[in-house]
Order: C-alpha cells, then structure tokens, then sequence
C-alpha cells in the first residue's frame, strides 16, 4: 500500500487534540513538514514523554512523511528547557543520518498551536480560517508521527493512547491504555489526594470540562485523548465554565473597560489576523437592535477568527470577563444570519508579536495552578480495563459505520468502524481481544477476554 493508503486503513488522526483524519492532511505535497512537540497547554506529559521514548521511532517516522511530501524542510518544533527530550531527538537524529532540524521555542502559550508554530518555523501567517498548507506547511503531533510510523512498519492499527493524569495527584503519571478505556480507570491509577472531583480531559485552557458525576462515568480515552487533569469541583477553572452566556453578555456590558488588553494579547491577532475581541466586547448590547447584516458583521464579524485559546478571559482580561465565550457565542449568531466574513488578504505578523507572548509559568499561576507546576511523571504504566466503549466518531467529520454485531468475537485491530468515504471520515478499530456486547450509533462495546 502506499503511506496514504497506510495511513487511512490504520485509523490515524491527528492525535493532539483536534483529530483531523491524517490520510486527508498527507494527500499533498509541501515545502515544510514540521512536527509538533511543543505540548501547547500547561500541564500536559505525553509529548515529552514520547520524544524521550521513543526519539529513533520518532526521526524515521519523519523521514517517512517528509519524504512522501516531497518536504525539502523539515522540523521538530519544542520549547528549549526540554533539555531531555532535545538531547535524545538529536541522538536519534545522528544515528539516522536524518536531515531534520531542532526548533527551540520559548515557554509561552499557545506555543503549540499549529499556526503559531508555523509562524515561527517559517515565517509565513497561515490565513484566517486557513490550514498550514495554504503557505506549504504540513503539521503534525508527535503521537500521530508515531502512529504512521508503526503503521508502515508493523501493519498497527490506533488501538491504545498513551496520556499523562495530573492535578490532584500525589504525582503526575504517565498511562498507555486501550482506546475506549473509561477516564475513571485512568484517575483510579493515580493516587488521587482528593476523592470528590472535576475533571478536565485536555489542557487547562481549552479541555473539555466535566463536574458531574455522572457525566464523567461516562468519558473514554480516544484517538485524541492526551491529558486528565483532576481538579477540586470548585476550583476557578470547573465554576468559569459553569456561567450562562446571558450573565456573561451582562458582565461584558457592563464590566468592559475598553482596556484592548484582549486584543493586544491575542496570538491570532499578532500573527496578523483580524481579529479585535474588545470591539465584539464593546458592540455586544447591540445585539438585538442591529438589523442590518453589514452593520452586524462590522460589529461582530471578527469573531469568527477567534481560535478559542482562552489567552483574552482567563489571562489579559483584568475585568475577568469572557471573550471567548462571547466571540464563541457570536460565531453561532453569524451563522444563522448567514453572515460570511472575508478573509484578510496576506496577513502578516505584526512587529510586536514577540512583546506579546504569553509567559507559560505566569500563566498557569493566573490559572490557580502553580501547585501543580514543574512535576513530571517519570515512567509509564499499562492498564488493561474489563471493557472498552470505543466511540465511532474520534476525529473531525462523519462518524465511521459500525461492521460488527453483538455477539461477535473480536481482536486487537480488527476493523470496527468503517470510514465514511463519502467525506472527512477514519476508520475504527478493535483496542482489545474479547466480545463485542453491545453497539449503537455512538460507539461499540466490548468486554475483555
């Protein structure tokens, strides 16, 4: 098979967080192949973790690719106090003869975030709403590098993910489970401090937030699934989550001092974006006396290039208003106008961009977190749970079609879920040997042998 065909039978997404189907992505050819390992948001171990590793797996993984994408430049971009993770890639690059540069970044955030990162390896602003592509880049995590790389050399299929659980912990521990393992197996391998919690299934900034019970019953690891922090149920970041935009539209018509903070603190914004959160602030009481769309889209059209990395609500807004969630908010109202935003024509990063970055530890002190701050999980275990819930849609795009009944007996890796051709899709597979028990729309269960 050919590494595309590789990629699509093996299931591959993007494994740091947004799941894009990777077989789509590597349908091209580029000048820059660059491979993030910078671990965007605070907190998170696995990246690190699988560059120390597995650095030798890691370069010939590159070489791969690259060489697919016909990519004359290619990079492995990480923050310069991984000293660890940089000692044993540039090990792994001189046994290998690899022509692969290192790219070390500063500790900010969102320094992981794949524009940002192409910004700073080339140069070059992806446009608004745009891919890396569009300036002939091509991203990738360091999990989905490692993917490929295990697909074209052992035939494997994305069965397991490996993740790191931190916060209420006695130590941050790194975990390599089936996909489809229940959150509350992973946090029960931790020795938690606490015993009533919240949980966030990602990074701090923009992770998934659960606080009920019930509703963390029923996380799984998936495809994309990098980090569990366990947090107090009343922390600042579980009970921000938890106001109703009503009160935030109030708290932004009253509460906004026009201080542009957000804005000039925007990542996006400084790579050249237009994007201004302080006037969508401003307009917002607006909102329901503006019928004119062209009026409506000067006052809220930016809104749509808002990445939602947080840096406006829970860093540069001395108000602690929200943003975010207002720009968000937003988003969904300019669609149901039907309201379409042109883009900005060659943006270009503007000159302050390096006054503007957001320190990483500052950051995480502002977020409550200090506590939890510089430890690091230090070796991996392997958990095999009683059963697995293996959701059919992972990845951005259609669901993949279920291929097996109740009843049926099933291995690590067989086909499950299969890709919907028809659009953006990824196929599905078995992440344990046992018996599948039940399967619905949303995924497949099996019990463990």
């Amino acid at each position: 098979m050919s590494l595309i065909e590789t990629v699509k039978d093996a299931g591959i997404v993007g494994a740091g967080g947004a799941g894009f189907p990777t077989h789509v992505k590597l349908n091209t050819k580029a000048e820059y192949f660059i491979v993030n390992a910078a671990e965007c948001e605070p907190l998170i171990e696995t990246d690190k973790y699988l560059c120390r590793t597995f650095a030798d797996e890691l370069i010939k993984g590159i070489t791969y690719i690259a060489d697919h994408l016909e990519a004359k430049k290619r990079y492995i971009a990480l923050k310069a106090k991984y000293k660890a993770e940089i000692a044993a890639l540039k090990e792994a690059i001189d046994k290998n003869h690899a022509d692969i540069e290192i790219f070390e970044m500063r500790t900010y955030y969102p320094a992981g975030d794949e524009q940002i990162i192409v910004q700073q390896v080339t140069g070059k602003t992806v446009p608004e709403r745009g891919i890396p592509i569009e300036v002939g880049a091509v991203v990738d995590n360091v999990g989905t590098v490692l993917g490929i790389y295990r697909a074209v050399t052992e035939g494997a299929k994305v069965t397991d993910k490996y993740l790191s659980v931190v916060g209420e912990v006695k130590e941050p521990i790194m975990l390599k489970v089936p996909i489809g393992t229940p959150i509350r197996t992973c946090i029960d391998a931790a020795e938690l401090k606490i015993s009533d919690y919240a949980v966030i299934l990602g990074g701090p900034m923009m992770g998934k937030v659960f606080a009920d019970d019930s509703m963390i019953d029923k996380q799984v690891v998936t495809k994309t699934t990098g980090n569990i922090i366990v947090l107090p149920k009343d922390h600042y970041l579980i009970k921000k989550t938890q106001v109703p935009i009503e009160r935030l539209k109030h708290q932004a018509r009253s509460a906004c001092i026009q201080c542009r903070m957000c804005t000039d603190l925007c990542p996006r914004f400084q790579t050249g974006h237009s994007i201004k959160p302080h006037l969508v602030m401003r307009n917002i009481w607006r909102e329901d006396i503006i019928d004119s769309n062209e009026e409506f889209a000067k006052s809220f059209g930016d809104a749509v290039n808002c990445s939602s990395c947080g840096v406006c609500e829970m860093f540069s807004c001395p108000m602690g208003l929200s943003p975010r969630k207002v720009n968000d908010y937003m988003k969904g109202k300019l669609r149901e106008r039907g309201i379409m935003i042109d883009k900005t024509p060659n943006p270009t990063a503007r000159p302050t961009i390096e006054l503007n970055r957001i320190p990483t530890d500052r950051l995480i002190s502002r977020l409550g977190l200090a506590q939890y701050n510089g430890l690091h999980a230090h070796s991996c275990t392997e958990l095999l749970p009683k059963e697995v819930f293996i959701p059919l849609s992972q990845h951005i795009g259609k669901p993949a079609a279920p291929v097996v009944k109740a009843g049926d007996t099933v291995h690590t890796g067989d086909l499950i879920g299969q890709a919907d051709d028809a659009g953006l899709s990824a196929n599905i597979h078995a992440s344990v040997d046992g018996t599948v028990t039940e399967v619905t729309s949303g995924g497949i269960r099996i019990n463990v042998n």
